[in-house]
């Protein structure tokens, strides 16, 4: 069975297109979820790290300027007292380092160690690989709308969901 006729089993249309309903979707994404996890998992046992670790390393790499521990506490919905020691954690191993480079010497600011983004890329570039070779499938303007769509669900989840506490 190819993945068109799995999907077509499961109720969505071979391309995703208009007739793919909402269960269609919540399958697709809770599969590569699936996958996604299961790629952090093994990350995080490799490095010594928890699972919450590699959530809050993603956090560090993704934002458009350095974080303090207080903007990664509420991106991660944890504890001060959490993020303590998942910082803890993730300076221990050599992946952030902890800088204080405010006028303001209580401001601290968490940067993603250029030895740890090596390690992170060789061990994801399986999920870099099946990311390239599923683009490769669509045109520039099927991307664009792939895009489009990725950004607006985390727009809605955004939106729509309150932070985990």
């Amino acid at each position: 069975m190819t993945s068109a006729d799995s999907r077509e089993s499961r109720g969505g249309a071979p391309g995703g297109g208009a007739s793919a309903d909402l269960q269609a979707y919540a399958v697709e994404l809770r599969r590569m979820n699936g996958w996604i996890n299961r790629m952090t998992h093994g990350f995080a046992t490799r490095q010594g790290l928890h699972a919450t670790d590699v959530q809050a390393l993603a956090a560090i790499l993704d934002a458009p300027a350095p974080l303090t521990p207080g903007a990664l506490r509420e991106h991660l919905g944890l504890t001060s007292g959490a993020v303590t020691a998942c910082l803890d954690r993730l300076e221990r191993a050599g992946h952030v380092r902890r800088v204080r480079e405010s006028p303001d010497r209580r401001v601290v600011h968490v940067h993603y160690e250029p030895s740890a983004r090596l390690a992170a890329r060789d061990y994801f570039m399986p999920l870099a690989a099946a990311t390239a070779q599923a683009r490769a499938r669509f045109d520039d303007d099927e991307l664009a709308t792939v895009l489009r769509f990725l950004l607006a669900m985390n727009e809605e989840l955004d939106r729509e969901l309150p932070p985990r506490r």
